[in-house]
Order: C-alpha cells, then structure tokens, then sequence
C-alpha cells in the first residue's frame, strides 16, 4: 500500500517498515550504482525543512574517510559516552539488522523504534518524492532523516555521523556546521564512482570540510591526499590537525583480548587499552583521542579519565575478531579492499601461530578481488569461495575463476558464508588458521554462524547478485 500523511497508521510494525524503507532505491546493495554525477544534496535538503531543520538540531561529529571511519565513530561514540553526554551513532553498513544503523551509544535502537521512525518520517519521503523535482528519496537518505530526527527528539547531546560514500555529496552532508569534521585513512575504494586516484578520491572525502570547523586528519599512506586536504582547508578557513603531527604513540604490549599502548603529545600524555586489535587501530584511537582534544578545548566536559574509560570499553564487531574452536583460531576482519587485506596480513602473526590458512573468502561486485587476492597470496592459503547473501555479492563462480586466476589454491565453494566455514573448519588441524574475509557482508554472516546471532532475513532484497564488475 501506498502511505502518506493522509493515510498513515497510528502505528507500523517492522516488517511492514522494512517493506517501505526497502522499497527505496537502495544504491549500496543495488547491482547497479548510478553515476556520481547524479547524486546531490537536494532531497536531503528538502527532507531536512520539511522535518523541522533536522540539519542543524544536534551538535554533530562527521566522519568520512576509506579505512577506520566505524572504528573511529565508535571509539568517538564510546568516549563521549562515558564522559555523561547521550550520544546518537549513525553507521553503515549493519552487520546483522537495520536497526545497527542507528544507535543511541553503541546500542541499536530496537525494532519498534525504527518502525515507529519509519512512520513518522514516512509522509516527507512521499512528499519529497512526488513534488520536489529531484525524483525518489533513496534508502540510505531516509536512514539519515530518520536518525537526525530520533537524535534531535531525544535531545541528544552529539550526534557522530560517519559518511555512507565520499563525503561532498553524500546525505550525511547537509549537516553544515559540525564541531569537528574527521577524515581516516585515505586509499583506493568504489574507484569507479569515487575516482581512480588518491588525489581525486581525497577532495570527495574533503567535500565534509566546512568554514571555521577544524578538521582532524588520520595518517595518511600517501601525501596526495594531505595536499588535497590542505588546499580545501585553506579555502575554508578550517584549522587542519594532522593526527601523526599532534600526537606519537607506542604499543606497550598485546594479546588477542586487547591491546596497550602510550599516546603523546600537545603536552598530553595518556597510557590507554582497546579491546581493538591490529597496530592501524593506534591510529584510529588516535584520532579519536585528537576529536575529544578539541572538544574538551572547545568547554565540553571530556577528560583524560573518560578519553582512557571509552577507549576501554568500545566494541566494534567484525574488525579482527579473534575466536578459538577446538584447538583452531579462527580471525573475521571485514577488510574489503587491498589495502586494509595487506594491512590485516602484516598483523595476523602478531595474534596467532599457525601451520596452514584457510581462507574464507568472497567480495562484493565493485570491489578489486583480484586485488585483495594478492595481498592474500603471502599467507599461500587455501581458499574456500562462499558467496554471502548481500545482493551484490560476487557469485560463488566468478570469485573461484577470480583464485584460479591468481594461480592460488582453491579448495572448495559454497553458496554460504556458514557452509564455507564449516568446510574450513572441518579441514583445518588444531594448528590451522581459519580467516573469515573479503567484505562486511561476510564477515557478518560469519559471525552469525560462530556466536549462533539470528539474522533478518529481507526477503525483498535477495534477487539479482553482482551486475558489477568484478576486478
């Protein structure tokens, strides 16, 4: 049916939310990505006055960047957390349900919370899409209006905001005025929508950069992309704060429940813990630590204790996860492209001792598998292909012609993450190394197997995999 404000139920259950929510163009899991040219600000902006300046209701943390911009928004949710502010998080994409999108700290809002956002916002979308003159609200834009409204209705006192997709045009973008503007790591992704350079991928991520709003810079692997930064900080008049430059730090010791580290500099000297393993989550705690800086200097009330209290008690799910079943380690990392599979490798020996690797694997269309591939080729590992159920999965196929191309060893395929695994573990010695990675998508699903978690099933969405190419 279909719903305006004129007909709207007093209430919606969430299977009838997902229908409509779902029934939006849905560019992330679509097998065909428009150009970048076609996207814009312009729906937002009507959603935003029509939902009462949404754009502006609450002080806001925007995080754009390649690599680390979840784990930062979580290390930055979890710090203000634990400093007394009620702080809302918008991520994506979700692991298990929709409803991770949004959360109030690192808890998703429930089932009834989201239909009930769902039906509240509803009757905009509709009106936006019929009389705004810029086509349909998208998916990913009604999950934006819907979270800076349940922040402004709760009276949240900051909302961390990370970008679905570059930055200068993405939905998250209407925010105008942010307290601080954050950019991670910077490598090559979504080349074909983004750009195929450092240089052109980083001035869409400086696309956040806003007038007299400082912006925190994550070391960076190529200088490109701090030229760019520094030429549309200058524009803007924006204070730019290189991480690398404010602060050094040195890992104090390590196991595989977490890591300690020193961080220095600014006249601040901290000895901190994360739960977050892998030596590029210094980095991440690092610039999260930089955001509360500022904002601690700018009269919020964020110590050293609370820096050090939500460093401590952040929980990222799927970023190198650690689990041991009868005798296997077993790693899920969602790395899903070259970069962050090579920066994954380079740590795997630093948490586990093994003879042989078998490996898990599959990508989504779009993504540079063979690239990924390659940087797994040191690890000479076994290859179990599995396809998730994300629509955009690569078919279990094409990323078995994709290892037999690289010359490496395939060992078995699957239609599943949880039969790819169990495959693998039912191969590997006590000695063995079980990884789990390629993407998001599988990296969730592999966790639902080995912590038994329920999925949701969208019906709706499970139809034609991967009309994008496969590289």
């Amino acid at each position: 049916m279909a719903y305006d404000s004129t007909n709207m139920p007093q209430t919606l259950t969430f299977p009838d939310a997902i229908e409509l929510a779902m029934g939006l163009a849905d560019f992330e899991r679509s097998s065909h990505f428009p150009n970048h040219s076609t996207f814009h600000l312009e729906r937002m902006r009507l959603l935003s006055e029509r939902l009462g300046e949404i754009d502006s209701a609450t002080p806001t943390i925007h995080i754009a960047g390649t690599k680390g911009k979840g784990s930062v928004s979580a290390l930055v949710t979890s710090i203000l957390t634990q400093s007394g502010y009620r702080v809302g998080l918008f991520t994506s994409p979700h692991l298990h349900s929709v409803c991770e999108r949004i959360r109030v700290g690192l808890e998703p809002i429930s089932k009834d919370e989201y239909a009930e956002l769902v039906r509240r916002v509803w009757p905009a979308v509709d009106a936006v899409g019929r009389e705004g003159g810029y086509g349909g609200v998208t998916f990913f834009e009604l999950m934006t209006a819907m979270a800076l409204v349940h922040y402004r209705d709760i009276g949240a006192d900051f909302q961390v905001l990370e970008v679905g997709l570059g930055g200068r045009l993405d939905a998250t973008n209407i925010v105008t005025a942010p307290e601080v503007s954050v950019i991670t790591s910077i490598s090559l992704d979504h080349v074909a929508t983004l750009g195929d350079t450092i240089a052109k991928i980083a001035r869409e991520k400086a696309g956040i950069i806003k007038d007299g709003v400082p912006c925190v810079v994550a070391p960076q692997s190529d200088s490109a992309a701090m030229r760019v930064f520094g030429e549309v900080a200058a524009k803007h008049s924006s204070n730019l704060i290189s991480v690398e430059e404010r602060f050094s730090w040195k890992q104090l010791s390590e196991d595989k429940a977490g890591q300690k580290f020193s961080l220095s500099g600014n006249g601040s000297e901290y000895r901190l813990r994360t739960p977050l393993l892998g030596d590029y989550q210094l980095e991440n705690v690092s610039t999260a630590v930089v955001v509360a800086e500022l904002l601690a200097e700018s009269g919020y009330a964020v110590t050293a204790d609370s820096i050090a209290a939500g460093v401590s008690s952040v929980s990222w799910p799927g970023r190198f996860q650690i689990f041991e079943r009868e005798g296997k380690t077993i790693i899920v990392d969602g790395a899903h492209n070259p970069y962050s599979i090579g920066r994954m490798v380079t740590n795997l020996n630093r948490y586990a001792s093994f003879e042989r690797v078998f490996l898990v694997f599959g990508a989504l269309g779009g993504h540079s598998m063979h690239g990924m591939l390659n940087a797994l080729a040191p690890l000479n590992p076994r290859i179990l292909a599995v396809q998730s159920r994300h629509p955009r999965s690569g078919r279990v196929g094409a990323i078995a012609d994709a290892v037999r191309d690289t010359g490496m060893q395939l060992s078995g395929e699957s239609t599943t993450v949880a039969d790819g695994l169990r495959s693998a573990l039912e191969m590997a010695q006590s000695n063995d190394l079980v990884l789990c990675t390629g993407s998001l998508a599988l990296a969730g699903e592999a966790l639902e197997e080995l912590e038994g978690i329920e999925p949701e099933i969208y019906e709706n969405l499970i139809g034609p995999v991967n009309r994008l190419p496969i590289s």
